[in-house]
């Protein structure tokens, strides 16, 4: 066996049997998501799989909305499905599809299986359906409708679909067995009558499949090979394989389960990010605290960084977490040699006067814009008299290592001259508000100068020529040390998941527009929010922080 061989992940090896042995000739891979809500990053997984595994092949992807649901479901949740899905760059064969565009296939189907003696309409509420299904040690008891004749459940069926009854009256149940220790095999509904408009179909529908029963149905009728979906339809792939094979499909799908992606203090799951935005907690399912594929995107992160992360995440049948330390790592790394470099000081800025720079010159000085990838090439960064530095890079007293600004301490400008502090400015309350330097002109940086050396690196921005803009400082949107949920449910959300600053970056920054992203120097990676920006008024994101404590595993 080869080492590529050993390397596969088990969805792999199945698929090489199943073409080994001829039961598929060709693969055919899809992403059915329901449209009630925006896709996180655990989407993102089963996407990139899915698809990757369509190119492996040199198969199908399908991209099919499973929107059996038409009260939860909309077109905004699809129209950002589909971008979210074409931003990962899987391209899927044919036009998008729908569950509900099977809708007719579907009936058709519950009324063969009603001939067959394998479905009937049942009369119980809700309530006692629940009532008469038993428990994980009870089997449940047969529904004293169980046994209506084949052609009287045809035309109950023909009736509910012909809008002749209310919600919940009536249900189509499918007859399989009410002592099967899998409670999912206790005659689950097919179909119920829900008078609710759908986005695809609009009022053409009074009567919905559920899922379990359109799930296997679409995946035959598309001719998917493999059905791969997460853990939790474990229990649900006999009754996959239960409608498939008895509704006698030539070439049925098989059904394969995989472990969830699951990052650490993140809120993923779409009724408490729906209650997030409802609260007005975030702003929006795009809002860049959270992990939906949308806000990931909007906060900076690219298709490249989640597909390598995604990679460094194995494929099994075990759930586990990930820190999402490892996220952040892989947008550092792919941000690293493509992202320019810009000079910006945030918040509450000192001012630097340098005594003895001429008053009303302002020279332009050569700085590379990524100093590990010289392609990016340079940039003409404006240097004056006035200029500003963060606060944390000059102390009156500073403590033993600090090689930053003090007074008598020289220290280096980033890109520009050596400077010495001289004297500084407080006010009333004893903060300092202005630094005075002097500067060597000899120690232009560039110059070749090497007549002595400094042992601090600051970086600064031109006090005239600078552009200030608000920055979001984000960090983790729930309390780390807590965990994401409280025992009643209840999210305990960080109160400074959000700060908002002041940023004063070099004047280069006109040359960008909503979505660029870079590294603010010293400070970490940012990109121009794409929903607040405007050209003249950009709003900056903080995508990730210069460093992590997460080390890619040798």
């Amino acid at each position: 066996m080869d080492n590529h061989e050993v390397g596969k992940n088990f969805i792999e090896k199945i698929i090489d049997e199943d073409l080994a042995e001829g039961t598929y000739t060709k693969v055919v891979t899809r992403f059915p998501p329901e449209p009630n809500g925006y896709l996180h990053i655990g989407h993102a997984k089963s996407i990139l799989l899915n698809y990757g595994l369509a190119e492996e092949y040199n198969g199908e992807f399908h991209l099919r909305f499973d929107d059996t649901n038409a009260k939860k479901e909309n077109t905004e949740f699809v129209d950002s499905i589909v971008k979210d899905v074409e931003w990962l760059g899987a391209k899927w064969v044919g036009g998008v599809r729908y569950a509900s565009n099977y809708f007719d296939q579907m009936y058709e189907a519950a009324k063969t299986l009603i001939q067959k003696g394998l479905a009937y309409v049942d009369d119980l509420n809700a309530d006692e359906i629940r009532a008469y299904r038993g428990t994980l040690t009870e089997p449940g008891k047969n529904s004293p409708y169980r046994e209506r004749s084949i052609e009287e459940n045809l035309d109950l069926f023909e009736r509910m679909k012909n809008d002749e009854f209310k919600d919940g009256e009536k249900v189509l149940r499918a007859k399989i067995d009410m002592s099967s220790p899998n409670i999912n095999m206790r005659d689950p509904i097919i179909y119920r009558v829900a008078h609710v408009t759908h986005h695809n179909t609009g009022d053409k529908w009074c009567i919905y499949p559920m899922y379990d029963f359109a799930h296997p149905i679409e995946d035959a009728i598309e001719g998917i090979t493999h059905s791969i979906c997460t853990l939790e339809f474990e229990d649900h792939r006999p009754l996959y394989n239960w409608v498939v094979e008895n509704l006698d499909y030539p070439h049925p799908p098989k059904q394969i389960e995989f472990a969830k992606l699951y990052l650490t203090n993140v809120v993923t799951g779409k009724r408490y990010i729906k209650k997030l935005v409802e609260d007005g907690v975030v702003d929006g399912w795009d809002d860049p605290r959270l992990v939906t594929i949308a806000a990931l995107r909007r906060r900076g992160f690219t298709p490249e960084s989640l597909k390598n992360f995604m990679k460094s995440t194995s494929v099994t049948k075990a759930n586990s977490s990930v820190d999402y330390a490892q996220l952040e790592y892989f947008i550092r790394d792919d941000l690293k040699p493509k992202a320019p470099r810009l000079q910006a000081v945030l918040d509450k800025p000192i001012k630097v006067i340098i005594d003895n720079y001429p008053e009303g010159q302002v020279e332009y000085l050569d700085a590379p814009n990524n100093v590990e990838n010289e392609e990016l090439g340079s940039r003409k960064l404006p240097f004056e008299r006035e200029l500003y530095i963060e606060r944390e890079d000059f102390m009156i007293e500073p403590p033993k290592k600090y090689y930053r600004l003090f007074p008598g301490n020289e220290v280096r400008l980033m890109n520009a001259y050596f400077v010495k502090c001289v004297s500084y400015e407080t006010d009333n309350q004893g903060d300092v508000t202005v630094v005075h330097v002097t500067y060597d002109p000899e120690t232009k940086s560039g110059s070749g100068f090497n007549g002595r050396k400094v042992k601090g690196t600051i970086h600064w921005v031109a006090a005239h020529h600078c552009v200030k803009a608000p920055v979001r400082l984000y960090e983790q949107l729930v309390d780390e040390e807590k965990g994401v949920y409280n025992e009643d449910g209840t999210m305990n959300i960080n109160p400074n998941s959000l700060t908002v600053v002041d940023g004063y970056i070099e004047e280069n920054i006109k040359n960008y527009k909503p979505g660029d992203a870079f590294q603010f120097v010293r400070k970490g990676y940012f990109n121009i929010d794409t929903k607040d920006s405007t050209q003249d008024h950009p709003v900056f994101n903080r995508i990730c922080a210069m460093k992590s404590s997460f080390k890619l595993p040798k």
